[in-house]
């Protein structure tokens, strides 16, 4: 279940239906779905598999034309190179649409005119960052997560930086499932 915080408000949000209301009111569409039960050591066929029908049913519904899987923890060979790509205020040209099967992770939305919001992601969400949209993402503490991502087009999938330093105010701090309320805005 995502939990959502929006720092420079002091605000938590962690029941089902707020975190979802509030989350289209910026434009970010976000569900569950349940999980399958899968082996610690599934691998990205054995993960596509479980989920084809949910996997189908979103690809008709979004339009999208591929999925495949994101797989990542501590151990994985060049992991703070890729995780520096996307830890940087950008956009995308397509939507970037995941369901987390495993792991954490935190998006930052950063809506034009409005207050950064922090969205930590775990196993059962589905969330969609509409194409256009400021943000960046961080992986939690264990610095683990497998997600299913889908795409319109792969090669709109492409991080377009914004080259503001927005990214550098807000600490990637995950709340999880028993938080304390700690928010995650860096001093000036």
């Amino acid at each position: 279940m995502a939990i959502v915080s929006i720092p420079d408000k002091n605000t938590v949000l962690a029941e089902k239906t707020e975190v979802a209301s509030y989350l289209a009111g910026i434009g970010i569409d976000y569900d569950t779905w349940p999980l399958h039960e899968l082996s610690e050591g599934a691998d990205n066929e054995t993960i596509l598999r479980a989920y084809s029908r949910e996997i189908a049913e979103a690809m008709e519904k979004g339009g999208y034309v591929n999925v495949d899987v994101v797989n990542v923890d501590s151990l994985t060979p060049g992991l703070d190179e890729m995780l520096a790509k996307f830890n940087r205020e950008h956009w995308h040209d397509e939507d970037e649409v995941r369901f987390i099967v495993a792991g954490k992770g935190l998006f930052h939305i950063h809506p034009e005119g409005s207050d950064v919001v922090a969205i930590e992601v775990g196993p059962g969400d589905m969330i969609r960052v509409p194409r256009n949209t400021h943000h960046w993402f961080n992986l939690c503490q264990a610095k683990e997560i497998k997600a299913i991502r889908f795409f319109q087009d792969k090669s709109g999938w492409t991080p377009n930086y914004t080259k503001s330093a927005v990214a550098e105010k807000y600490e990637p701090v995950c709340l999880g499932s028993n938080y304390i309320p700690v928010y995650a805005r860096k001093p000036l």
